[in-house]
This record gives C-alpha cells, sequence and structure tokens, in this order.
C-alpha cells in the first residue's frame, strides 16, 4: 500500500514537499520503479516525475523540470517530490505509484509501468 501526504494550500512561488510511505511488502520496496503523477479538476492523469529503484535514473515532465525533485530513501520505504516555486496550474491531486518493473528512461511515465497507487493528496496554488 501507498500512503500521499504534505498536499496543502501555497500560494504561488511557495514550496511543498510530499511524501509517499510504502507498506506491506516493504522488503522489495527498494526495488520498486516510483512514480508520481497528478490530475487536475477536468483533465486527465499525468506523469510528473519518475525515479529508478537505484536512484540513478530519473524523469520529470517538462512542465515541473528544474522546479520539482523526485528522490527515495529505501530505508525509509519512501519517496519524495519537492516542489519549488509552484504555479496556480500545478494545483491538482497528486498520486504516488510503484511498479516492480524496470523500464528504459522513456517508458517510466507511463502509466502501465506501475501496479500499485496511493489514494492521492491534494495541492492548490493560489495566484
Amino acid at each position: 500500500q501507498l500512503q500521499a501526504s504534505g498536499g496543502g494550500l501555497v500560494q504561488a512561488g511557495d514550496s511543498l514537499t510530499l511524501s509517499c510511505v510504502a507498506s506491506g511488502d516493504t522488503d522489495t520496496f527498494s526495488t520498486y520503479l516510483m512514480g508520481w503523477f497528478r490530475q487536475a479538476p477536468g483533465n486527465e492523469r499525468e506523469f510528473v516525475a519518475a525515479i529508478r529503484f537505484t536512484s540513478t535514473r530519473t524523469l520529470y515532465a517538462d512542465s515541473v523540470k528544474g522546479r520539482f525533485t523526485i528522490s527515495r530513501d529505501n530505508r525509509k520505504n519512501t519517496a519524495y517530490l519537492q516542489m519549488n516555486r509552484l504555479k496556480p496550474e500545478d494545483t491538482a491531486r497528486y498520486y504516488c505509484a510503484a511498479g516492480r518493473t524496470n523500464p528504459n528512461l522513456s517508458s517510466m511515465s507511463l502509466e502501465r509501468m506501475y501496479d500499485h497507487w496511493g489514494q492521492g493528496t491534494l495541492v492548490t496554488v493560489s495566484s
């Protein structure tokens, strides 16, 4: 199971850090691909960022590149999404996801690479 937290109401330009804690089969958490996706009202869910289990490979959506940073702490079974310089268009429910896959870099953004999803945490950025 994945539990996302850290969302809230912030102003444009502020920062937030989202956390995603894995429970259950945590012995293998370190081998999972971890990703963050988001869904704004009226929009489809979209990819935000992903990190390989080794933390050596990360992928970001163009819209967040340079502002967001994904990381993970395998000892804590936790993935993070540091979000800086937030914009109103970042407003969405953010979902963390995990997958027992080892895709190439470009495929890390595909939802089918993930088979576990958290319930989401809401981020609202006011202008």
